[in-house]
């Protein structure tokens, strides 16, 4: 029987949706969930019933697009919680047949990326509602298998008639996660071994992996860690090697082994580059089949004694310095940003450890919101020294930087009143009396703007003005020379 279909009472119906698989139970229904008033089966009018039901099984039905198009009757269930998504490849295996029993395509396993689809719309669909292990027969509708054109015979597939259901027998074998590592496809990595426990290696972290490095057209540049050469070790996150490699071992498991696919982007760029074993040409992507060997993770801040918290903070705010005054800005916001991290205030800081953490936390603010400056996020740069002043009202050098980034915001007033009241901190700082020189330029050169826009808009109105008033004109004397070479030809006007 089906559920929901009305086949049974309502009270049943609700019932033995709560049960599993070979459950007893008793159900008592009160007459409205039974026959009602009116009886029926043999059953008097207003009747309590009790059912005695035992559950043997049941075939999950899934309507996958929820408009009919492809039901999906759940055969035997998966044996893992996880789905496959677009970027997935997955291995199926299929039967495809016609109403009339015809089998017109078959495969034993096949392997394909979900956002590639594969044979018909509905395949791709219903494998990403379905788990490792699970075995489904699909219904599908015309518009979800070949519509109203059909398929032509071809590469061992039977020809499909023009508006045909399908009946699809269906087993999803197994998949491979593809994860997105940098958010913009440019650095794919598709699990081929899943690793051990939950743990991955953060950023910073000390890694050991062996790899094999080749071109799309398989051409093997490198090796580590195979024919007895070494393993490879690096540290995350320190431009040790590629970014996109880098990243990728930031998100791998002890024991994991991964294909990294990873766009010039990330990768070697435009520059031609000699390796180990092959030249990679410029604009290249590369492969990596990476297996991780083993990490040290870097600590959380969680993970430390407020002792070792305030250390490591120290050691990435001198990172971040170094990192600054090479020009690498982006790395260094990230010390800084980390850094910060390491000494927020959580309560539980004894007042000799304060004293150390706060000038660290408001030094790491203070440098952040100077690589804000520096990569144009000056958002940003604002809500960190806004940060500042929040402890340390009268910071000269986050109201300075405030200021600055206000007037890259083009807000000059919020700008002067920073710039005013870091003067009155500290009346003959050279580098805010400079910023307020350049702001009173700017505010100058803004109302010399405003006020030549002011007149252009009172030129343009009254040029509008004037424009109406000469159509006005122009239409009038038209009118009166019509009138006069109208009598002037001797011919009546009308009207007469």
């Amino acid at each position: 029987m089906k559920l929901g279909q009305g086949q049974i009472v309502t009270g049943l119906d609700h019932g033995i949706i709560t049960m599993k698989r070979g459950e007893v139970a008793l159900f008592t229904l009160t007459s409205d969930l039974g026959y009602g008033g009116d009886g029926g089966n043999e059953v008097p009018p207003n009747s309590i019933l009790e059912f005695e039901v035992e559950l043997i099984s049941w075939i999950a039905v899934v309507d996958v697009c929820r408009d009919g198009g492809i039901i999906k009757k759940v055969l035997k269930k998966g044996t893992r919680n996880e789905q496959p998504g677009d970027l997935d490849e997955v291995m199926v295996k299929y039967d495809v047949m016609l109403n009339d029993g015809t089998v017109v395509a078959s495969t034993p396993n096949l392997e394909f990326y979900i956002k590639d689809g594969h044979f018909c719309p509905a395949l791709p669909k219903a494998v990403k509602t379905m788990k490792s292990g699970e075995h489904a027969k699909l219904i599908v509708q015309p518009k979800y298998a070949f519509g109203q054109h059909g398929l032509e015979a071809k590469d061992g597939c039977l020809a499909i008639p023009s508006d045909s259901i399908l009946n699809i027998d269906l087993e999803l074998v197994s998949f491979k996660p593809v994860i997105d590592v940098t958010g913009d496809l440019k650095v794919l990595k598709k699990i081929l071994k899943e690793g051990e426990g939950v743990h991955v290696a953060n950023e910073g972290a000390a890694v050991t992996i062996r790899y094999t490095a080749r071109l799309e057209d398989g051409t093997i540049f490198e090796t580590k860690g195979f024919d007895g050469s070494a393993s490879f070790e690096f540290v995350t996150d320190e431009e040790q090697v590629i970014s996109g490699l880098d990243r990728a071992a930031a998100t791998m498991k002890k024991g994991e082994r991964a294909l990294v696919t990873v766009g010039p982007e990330y990768g070697f760029g435009s520059t031609e580059v000699k390796r180990d074993l092959a030249v990679v040409p410029s604009c290249s992507t590369t492969i990596y089949e990476v297996e991780m060997l083993d990490f040290i993770r870097e600590k959380a801040p969680w993970e430390m004694n407020n002792h070792d918290k305030i250390e490591a903070a120290g050691k990435k705010k001198e990172q971040g310095n170094i990192l600054f005054k090479a020009g690498n800005y982006q790395r260094a916001e990230k010390r800084y940003d980390k850094a910060a991290d390491y000494v927020m205030e959580d309560g539980n800081l004894e007042d000799e450890e304060q004293k150390l953490a706060k000038p660290l936390r408001v030094s790491c603010w203070l440098n952040h919101a100077a690589c804000c400056l520096k990569l144009n996020k000056f958002h940003d740069a604002i809500n960190l020294c806004s940060k500042v002043l929040g402890v340390e009202s009268q910071n000269v050098k986050a109201l300075y930087r405030r200021a600055n980034a206000y007037i890259e915001a083009a807000d000059l007033d919020l700008s002067e009143l920073d710039i005013k009241k870091a003067l009155e901190v500290d009346p003959n700082n050279r580098e805010v009396k400079s910023l307020y020189k350049l702001l009173k330029q700017l505010q100058a050169e803004k109302n010399k703007a405003d006020s030549k826009l002011y007149v252009n808009m009172l030129a343009t109105a009254g040029g509008i003005n004037r424009k109406r008033k000469i159509k006005e004109i122009d239409t009038s004397d038209v009118s009166v020379e019509t009138e006069r070479s109208e009598s002037n030809s001797g011919q009546p006007s009308d009207g007469a």
